[in-house]
Formats: structure tokens, sequence, C-alpha cells
């Protein structure tokens, strides 16, 4: 466990937060009046954990000592089974918010975004260096 606090601090850091805010209470704003805005607010949530999880994989790894298919696992697919599991959880455990398919939908293209990014462009400029 140690190893992984070491070489994902930040991304651990965002998956406690992500859990915070998934379960959390929200208040109620003038930005609940903004169409779609939670689904906005999830694609960004985890355009960043997946994001960060690319990041930080490549930053530990450079020098190849593991297959870019841990990274595609880690980062993208754990990200969307644990958005998915946080969906169910909110449905069938909380009284105050429920899972939606479209939030899912929502956390499944920020993990896509963040992934196309870190495969394509990070990656790359990662190798160079």
């Amino acid at each position: 466990m140690l190893y992984y606090i070491k070489k994902y601090p930040l991304s651990l850091v965002i998956i406690l937060a992500v859990i915070y805010l998934s379960f959390f209470k929200p208040p109620s704003t003038e930005l609940n009046k903004i169409p779609n805005i939670d689904k906005v607010v999830h694609m960004c949530m985890y355009f960043g954990m997946s994001g960060m999880l690319w990041l930080e994989f490549l930053r530990a790894h450079r020098d190849g000592s593991s297959p870019i298919w841990h990274a595609w696992v880690g980062a993208f697919l754990c990200p969307v089974l644990f958005s998915g599991c946080v969906e169910l959880l909110q449905e069938y455990c909380t009284s105050y918010r429920g899972g939606d398919w479209w939030d899912f939908v929502a956390n499944t293209t920020g993990a896509v975004l963040a992934s196309l990014i870190g495969y394509f462009i990070v990656r790359p400029k990662m190798l160079t260096k």
C-alpha cells in the first residue's frame, strides 16, 4: 500500500475528493438553474481523476518497466468501473442522491478524453524526454 501512496499521491487525493463530492449533500445554489451543469461537473471530476492517474503512471514508469496496458487498466478501466459503483451506491445507499445513467455516461466521457490525451499527447512527450 505504501508503494501506491508514494507513486500516486495526487491521484489518491483526487480519488478521495471525488468520493467526497459524490456523497455529500450539495447546497442549492443559482448554478442549479444551468441545464446539465451536473454532467459537466461529472465529466470534469473523472477527467481529472483519469488524467492524473495517466500522468503519475507515465512519470513513475518512464523507463518502460511496466507495459502500457497497465495504464489503460489503471487509468481508464478502473475509473469507469469506480464511477459505475459510485452511481449504484448513490442510488441504493443514499436518500438524497440518485444514480443516473447520464452521470455514468459523463463520467465515462471524462475518462475517455483523459485517456486519449494521456496516450496520444502526454505519453509521446514523456518518452522523448
